[in-house]
């Protein structure tokens, strides 16, 4: 049936185009302004090519027959000003392919529009509400879409990230992709524009291949968010405020408890700061599992990144 449909079309217009029928949303938090996409299929990779999104300006989703172009073009019309409504509007009229087409579009200011073309595989359907839309194409039945719009507004209690992904998990568990589950991503942005491009995206994960894509896809979020509190330890450290860096390591160890780096590097900031004999229980535990961190203290005295007499670190190695 793909390659029927395919024939209809000249080849410059739908198969140049990677094949990656999904499902997905596009959101909005109206508290934070932060925007997302989160998006699993039966696809290789698929959120190299089905999200995109730009702090301050908005997100998009573009999947069935996709066409890349609707992500960096409709960003940039709506950084210049054009909504998300008239973006997509813009867009689809000049996409011969348009009937192949699935995607949504969501701006900094909440405005969102989607658009499901004629010859989207069925079942091929989408909601669009306040600050969201979900939309998907080749499910196993007519349940899929519902479940996603019921989802988004069960969890708005939670954060953005976190709710997008009960989204997907509904999706799932209504039937999903026909073919079954292979690939996903999440994205989030800000509602600022951003000085560095390397700052524009607050979470950016992507689980290229997996039987189980949504549920790597919640660890990893939950790994994102552990070293987020790391990330808010060390800043409280560089401002000498160790009772905040503390309360941020110990959030991140209980939330990545398996995680020996960063116990270590708490450990580490505790020596740097005067605490060196409650930090040493800390170091002991690591040694015992992964001798190498040994080594690797020994190496942080001459970049200056551990700052303890010889004296000290001689008891820190001995342990």
């Amino acid at each position: 049936m793909v390659l029927l449909l395919v024939s209809q079309l000249s080849y410059s217009q739908v198969y140049k185009d990677q094949f990656a029928h999904t499902f997905s949303i596009v959101a909005r938090d109206v508290k934070t302004g932060e925007m997302a996409v989160g998006v699993q299929s039966h696809w290789f990779n698929v959120g190299s090519i089905v999200a995109w999104g730009k702090s301050g300006v908005g997100v998009v989703a573009t999947q069935s027959f996709v066409n890349p172009a609707y992500g960096p073009n409709g960003l940039e019309l709506m950084q210049n000003g054009t909504s998300a409504k008239d973006a997509l509007q813009i867009l689809v009229k000049k996409d011969e392919g348009r009937d192949f087409r699935q995607v949504a579009m969501l701006d900094v200011n909440g405005a969102v529009n989607a658009f499901t073309g004629a010859n989207c595989v069925e079942s091929a359907h989408q909601i669009v509400g306040d600050n969201f839309s979900v939309q998907a194409n080749m499910m196993l039945n007519d349940n899929v879409v519902p479940a996603m719009e019921g989802a988004f507004k069960t969890y708005s209690n939670l954060p953005l990230a976190e709710r997008v992904i009960k989204v997907l998990q509904a999706a799932q568990a209504a039937g999903g992709d026909i073919r079954g589950r292979q690939s996903a991503a999440l994205i989030v942005v800000g509602p600022k524009l951003t000085e560095n491009t390397w700052q524009d995206k607050l979470v950016d994960l992507n689980v290229e291949d997996s039987d189980n894509p949504i549920k790597e896809l919640d660890r990893l979020l939950k790994v994102h968010n552990a070293y987020n509190f790391m990330n808010e330890g060390d800043l409280a450290v560089e401002h000498g405020d160790m009772k905040k860096a503390m309360t941020a390591y110990g959030t991140a160890q209980n939330m990545f408890p398996e995680n020996l780096e960063m116990k270590y590097w708490t450990a580490i900031a505790m020596a740097n700061s005067g605490q060196l004999d409650e930090a040493l229980p800390l170091f002991k535990s690591i040694f015992e599992k992964d001798n190498n961190w040994r080594e690797m203290t020994k190496r942080l005295t001459k970049p200056g990144l551990l700052t303890v007499s010889e004296a000290d670190l001689n008891r820190i190695i001995k342990l």
